[in-house]
């Protein structure tokens, strides 16, 4: 690859042609037609597969509901039409008008209520709390019901005490909720093999992609809580976003994905579905081109190669060191809790990678002021050896803590 003088292209210049002619081959697709849109025929139908032992089947393809629903309904329709009817939200997720968008469509199309797997989320910890949370969430959303509750955002499963395990039975007597379970953004292997052990969750919903699916612990503790009958969603599974241009193994996996019809973006979530023990994987999707791109992966029925996975597995491993793999539990006893790394990580996440920027706040309003005040103070120089992804943690936390200013 020769630098851009006009006899070659820069690396980046291969991505940005590679990345245009990847939606090219894509729209040129059927699935791409107008009239195909308006009424795509049965093979236009994104797959099912069972969620672990609960009776229920769920799209493969999740609609993440972290964007302005009230004044998208367009993509709840889109959603429906083409069969991502696994839809997931959260009381937090601006401030409550994801939900508010969502009852909106159940308002103008009741009939629909039925055929969607919903699941939404109460951050807290605290069964009284969650209980206002749950009946506001079902308010919002004008149904009287929510498949899959989660208690959101664990790092450990300590809260999952005897008293959650009896609201969650009372809360399914009442029919209030179907199934209940936990999301977890950190210490997730951790999370998932002391939840096999519990046997009351009925689903998870964790980060992992590209870069976690290798990890011994990780095979280990999602087999657990497959063998338990433990439904499990993927998120996350973009791994850090985009290919960058800083390696060769960047341009050759992203020029052999163009060449196979998907982009790397597309290539990341067939890589997750390779796995059929992922029930869902679950993807904002907050405009049309992204949705119909996630739904185009879905369909395409090429599955990876050794190669891709190789190629996938190689660039994980040569960008390690931009991308928090969710171990806080290492960092954070480094510097024995004096700042919850994991959550200043989530911060920015959120705020540059997917620019939510009143999430990544929300995250932050729950670490106390104090806290948030000191952690320019910290000495990160342990966690940073100590860290399997030889992240500069010193310097994000330091980043973070300007931004808090």
């Amino acid at each position: 690859m020769t630098s851009s003088n006009g006899k070659g292209c820069s690396r980046r210049g291969f991505l940005i042609t590679a990345g245009t002619v990847g939606v090219s081959a894509l729209a040129s697709q059927p699935l791409f037609q107008q009239d195909a849109v308006a009424e795509p025929n049965q093979n236009m139908i994104v797959p099912t597969r069972k969620f672990g032992k609960t009776g229920k089947e769920v799209s493969i393809l999740s609609l993440g509901g972290m964007f302005d629903i009230p004044s998208n309904q367009i993509i709840l329709n889109l959603a429906m039409k083409f069969g991502v009817t696994y839809w997931d939200t959260a009381n937090s997720y601006g401030n409550g008008t994801s939900e508010t968008g969502i009852g909106k469509y159940f308002q103008a199309n009741p009939q629909d209520r039925s055929k969607i797997f919903l699941v939404s989320k109460a951050y807290t910890m605290d069964t009284e709390e969650m209980t206002t949370m749950l009946e506001t969430s079902l308010k919002r959303m004008n149904t009287n019901y929510i498949d899959l509750y989660f208690m959101h955002a664990l790092n450990s499963t300590d809260p999952l005490d005897d008293k959650v395990r009896k609201w969650a039975e009372n809360a399914k007597k009442k029919g209030r909720i179907k199934l209940f379970g936990f999301s977890t953004h950190q210490n997730m292997q951790s999370c998932l093999m002391s939840a096999a052990k519990l046997g009351w969750i009925d689903g998870i919903m964790t980060t992992y992609n590209f870069r976690l699916m290798h990890q011994n612990d990780m095979k280990e503790a999602l087999q657990a809580c497959i063998e338990a009958g433990i439904g499990v969603t993927a998120m996350k599974t973009q791994g850090g976003g985009s290919v960058k241009t800083s390696s060769d193994t960047e341009i050759r996996m992203a020029g052999r994905f163009i060449q196979k019809g998907f982009t790397d973006k597309q290539a990341k979530l067939k890589a997750v579905w390779e796995n059929p023990d992922i029930a869902s994987l679950c993807s904002q999707m907050p405009n049309s081109t992204i949705l119909m791109s996630n739904i185009s992966a879905a369909l395409n029925k090429t599955s990876l190669a050794a190669k891709d996975m190789e190629l996938m597995h190689q660039y994980a491993m040569d960008t390690c060191s931009g991308y928090c793999a969710g171990c806080a539990h290492i960092c954070e006893a480094e510097i024995q809790g004096k700042v919850p790394i994991g959550d200043i990580m989530r911060y920015l996440m959120y705020q540059e990678t997917y620019g939510e920027k009143e999430f990544s706040e929300s995250i932050v309003s729950r670490i106390p002021k104090d806290i948030r005040q000191r952690i320019a103070a910290v000495d990160f120089s342990s966690a940073e050896r100590q860290c399997p992804q030889k992240i500069e943690i010193g310097n994000l936390m330091r980043k973070a803590s300007d931004m808090l200013v």
